[in-house]
């Protein structure tokens, strides 16, 4: 694990993939450090890499991260996206392994690796719990266990899921901090989640496509820390 992650449990990962693009993404970014200050609880906000310079000059509280990266080299490459790029424009984590950017075990090895090389934090999904099993081998910073099927619906994936997912990392590396996401609409979702034993939860559509992003995002990240703080009581 990257001794250079400075994310701390209990965390939340807001994801506007591309559901959203240009001052709407700096809004949410804005409205998710107001409510990493107010609640204490760091957040992880997953970037689209147009917006990854001005998203970064206009917070203070928020991780910055990527939502993918290649593990080229500086040098010959075109369209790529080089790591060293990302960290020139503030970005302090990478997204591997999205359901909807699937790389393979051998690349996704190299690119954590990659990563690990220039200190940038990984947040690597896996859409079972075997995969998220063997990717724990691989010493990512944070696992995101998701079963695919679920992401952009309004189920989750309930307290068994979670409880054997948890354990499937926990079992390999217990220092890697496991996000349980998928279905995430609404504050009680992310209390459930958190209350099961996660260490963190993030959504994407659920803030997207709110009625109000801002009172969503505090809506969600409130209930972080009253789960957690329910949890340590």
């Amino acid at each position: 694990m990257n001794s250079n992650c400075s994310i701390k449990a209990p965390f939340f990962e807001i994801g506007p993939k591309s559901y959203l693009y240009g001052d709407d993404i700096l809004a949410l970014a804005k409205a998710a450090d107001k409510a990493s200050e107010r609640y204490q609880v760091d957040i992880i906000f997953t970037t689209p890499f147009v917006d990854i310079s001005r998203v970064k000059a206009a917070t203070r509280n928020i991780h910055v991260f990527a939502p993918h990266m290649d593990c080229l080299r500086p040098g010959r490459g075109l369209a790529d996206i080089l790591p060293e790029s990302l960290m020139a424009v503030g970005a302090e984590g990478v997204m591997l392994n999205h359901t909807e950017k699937q790389i393979s075990v051998h690349i996704l090895k190299e690119t954590i690796r990659r990563a690990e090389e220039l200190g940038m934090s990984t947040i690597v999904c896996a859409d079972s719990i075997a995969e998220a099993s063997l990717i724990a081998r691989m010493n990512p910073d944070i696992i995101v266990a998701e079963p695919s099927e679920l992401i952009g619906t309004d189920t989750t994936s309930g307290p068994e899921y979670a409880q054997a997912a948890i354990r499937a990392v926990k079992d390999v590396n217990p220092n890697i901090l496991v996000l349980l996401a998928a279905g995430i609409s609404n504050g009680q979702d992310v209390y459930n989640t958190i209350f099961s034993g996660a260490d963190a939860t993030g959504s994407s559509s659920g803030i997207a496509k709110a009625a109000n992003r801002e009172a969503m995002v505090d809506e969600m990240v409130s209930a972080v820390r009253r789960a957690w703080d329910a949890r340590s009581n």
